[in-house]
């Protein structure tokens, strides 16, 4: 018994003092154009409102916390039905684009948003999707695991035959991508629970509902999946090998990141409070 505990003390100390820090030299990427141009017409409101902002950046290394804005390109926005051109500009140089005019994009019309940077043209083209309002949305009393989370209870109806995709938006960077598969044309209710570290009760979520293309659904699921949910939100650290729909025409081997959609969006303000 002596002589098994004496090896095992000379083997902890042998192990113990073998420890190194080991520096790892992540490669660094030449940085891409990142598009941001998720379009949220918000149908549910007196007046229509439309929230139009292209957002652009620079792709930064893994380990970077500043996201580089791009403040010195040209943005604009083609009506493909008439020709007709909505310009974009950055007011306050923060790489925040917003139409010089009063703008909502119609029903079934198709957009064209160019955005010109360093020489080079990329394009995308997107056409408004359609939803659905929020049937309820309210502060539930169930939990899961650790019995500290919050649970909100979201209703809907989906409208029936064609195939619909939602995004949901539940503030503090929290999103959820779903697909009508099971509950086509029906009411269709479920729950999302926010964990401890997400929110501090009380408080107050803003909470939206966006209609999605398939390809959009699967791309921000991909997105999600890769980026991670508090991340500053998904377009901020978007991987490298993920494509959207913008395309530089100009050299297709500089591709950007993002992606340009127009969506319709319902909103709900809700209080949370701390339950017993």
């Amino acid at each position: 018994m002596k002589k098994s505990y004496i090896i095992s003390v000379l083997i902890i100390i042998f192990f113990s003092n073998c420890e190194k820090v080991i520096d790892i030299d992540v490669p660094s990427t030449e940085p891409r154009l990142v598009i941001d141009a998720s379009f949220e017409i918000l149908f549910n409101e007196n007046p229509v409102v439309a929230n139009t902002i292209v957002k652009l950046s620079l792709s930064a290394d893994y380990f970077d916390d500043d996201i580089p804005p791009v403040t010195n390109a040209d943005v604009f926005l083609t009506n493909l039905s008439n020709n007709t051109i909505i310009t974009f500009s950055d007011g306050n140089s923060d790489g925040n684009y917003e139409p010089t005019t009063s703008f909502i994009p119609a029903d079934d019309i198709t957009y064209e948003l160019t955005v010109i940077y360093e020489n080079q043209i990329y394009k995308g083209k997107a056409t408004k999707v359609k939803s659905t309002p929020f049937t309820s949305v309210i502060q539930g009393d169930e939990t899961l695991f650790s019995g500290k989370e919050t649970e909100i209870k979201i209703t809907f109806k989906d409208p029936p035959i064609v195939e619909n995709y939602y995004l949901f938006d539940f503030d503090k960077n929290l999103f959820l991508a779903i697909d009508d598969r099971y509950f086509n044309g029906s009411n269709y209710n479920f729950s999302f629970f926010y964990q401890e570290d997400d929110i501090e009760l009380p408080t107050t979520v803003n909470i939206k509902m966006s209609g999605v293309t398939k390809e959009f659904y699967t791309y921000f699921e991909v997105l999600i999946s890769q980026s991670g949910q508090n991340s500053g939100g998904p377009f901020q650290s978007a991987p490298s090998s993920l494509l959207g729909n913008m395309i530089n025409t100009t050299n297709e081997v500089n591709f950007p990141l993002g992606y340009f959609h127009i969506s319709e969006t319902d909103t709900y303000s809700l209080n949370l409070i701390e339950k017993d």
